[in-house]
């Protein structure tokens, strides 16, 4: 007996974008800004970047990775030629928003691509459609009411198109400051878990969730990443990976947030250990960042076998980790016989 109802053009967007078991293994290659930068620091004092040394970049990785992942998340900005090289059987997620925020204006608003649309990206070849937004549960409610109606706006056009959306919550808290620090590390499952829950709610017609996990690994004693001062202690991680999990009434997706491959695994195995009902990934830096130094001195065919190499034993090491500890994303309704699949209304 069906419990939910979905229509036909989301249900086959978040499979375009899963494995054959329902997995979203996913590479994430929209970075834009921070990329051009690491890059040119890459080439040394006074080095810089072009905007065609991206695309080059995106080529590389889409070339080479999307051959393991079961899509790819890119940015129509400058990865739309890139594209052309992705694995036949790998969907495509694309960004919506503009990268970075407005730092003079409080509250790191969110703003879309001036020339795009979800129409717009469909025709470029999205099958799902990805915003990225700085969200504090906790901020002042005149922020959080615009950020909301703005998610409601992108939720809106994405149903009316019947294409899955994909947000991608980042907590943050200027008050503290830096999202890296201890200080924040306290406060991270508390923010992580009140979006979860409130971003599941019907009325910003999100599909998928792609979230953090919700402690800060280097903080989390007795783990291989624990840097020697404590937040939390392995069992309360595990209780707030739970605790997050439990909160989310949508599928949903860890993002690696630029940790190192290892780190990025071993909190995906402790995601799995506490039984989150995680339906993936969406994993970028932590698979291709050391490959920036590469490119940026050496060109795009060290890149490219760099990528071959080490690129692509990072992501299969974390695929392992995935067909171990992951859930088909169709599992968080009861399973895809629970999915009663329907046509968009004309």
């Amino acid at each position: 007996m069906a419990t939910v109802t979905m229509t036909r053009g989301k249900f086959n967007g978040i499979n375009k974008c899963a494995n054959e078991r329902g997995v979203i293994a996913a590479a994430a290659m929209d970075q834009r800004g921070s990329l051009k930068k690491a890059i040119a620091k890459g080439r040394g004092e006074g080095g810089t970047a072009t905007n065609d040394d991206l695309t080059a970049f995106k080529t590389a990785v889409t070339k080479v990775l999307t051959r393991h992942a079961s899509a790819i998340l890119m940015d129509p900005e400058y990865g739309l030629p890139a594209l052309q090289h992705k694995a036949p059987n790998a969907g495509v997620l694309m960004s919506y928003e503009k990268t970075g925020y407005d730092a003079s204006i409080k509250g790191r608003l969110p703003d879309l691509l001036d020339n795009w649309s979800v129409h717009s990206l469909i025709k470029a070849g999205a099958d799902a459609i990805k915003i990225l937004v700085y969200y504090n549960p906790f901020d002042d409610p005149d922020i959080l009411a615009r950020k909301n109606a703005f998610l409601e706006r992108v939720g809106a056009e994405c149903k009316g198109l019947d294409v899955p959306f994909f947000l991608e919550p980042l907590a943050y808290d200027d008050n503290i400051g830096d999202e890296k620090s201890f200080e924040f590390a306290k406060v991270k499952p508390k923010y992580v878990a009140a979006y979860m829950e409130e971003l599941s709610k019907p009325q910003y017609g999100v599909d998928v969730l792609k979230v953090e996990v919700p402690i800060n690994m280097k903080f989390v004693s007795g783990t291989k990443a624990f840097g020697g001062q404590e937040a939390y202690t392995r069992a309360e991680a595990l209780r707030l990976f739970r605790e997050a999990s439990d909160a989310a009434t949508k599928p949903f997706i860890y993002l690696s947030a630029g940790v190192t491959d290892e780190v990025f695994r071993e909190s995906l195995e402790m995601a799995a250990e506490a039984g989150s009902r995680f339906a993936g990934v969406l994993c970028g830096r932590a698979t291709w960042q050391d490959g920036i130094p590469v490119f940026a001195k050496e060109g795009y065919d060290a890149l490219e076998a760099w990528l071959s190499d080490r690129g692509v034993q990072n992501i299969m090491a974390l695929n392992e980790v995935l067909d171990h500890g992951a859930k088909a994303w169709w599992d968080f309704f009861g399973g895809k016989d629970a999915i009663k699949v329907v046509d968009l209304p004309a």
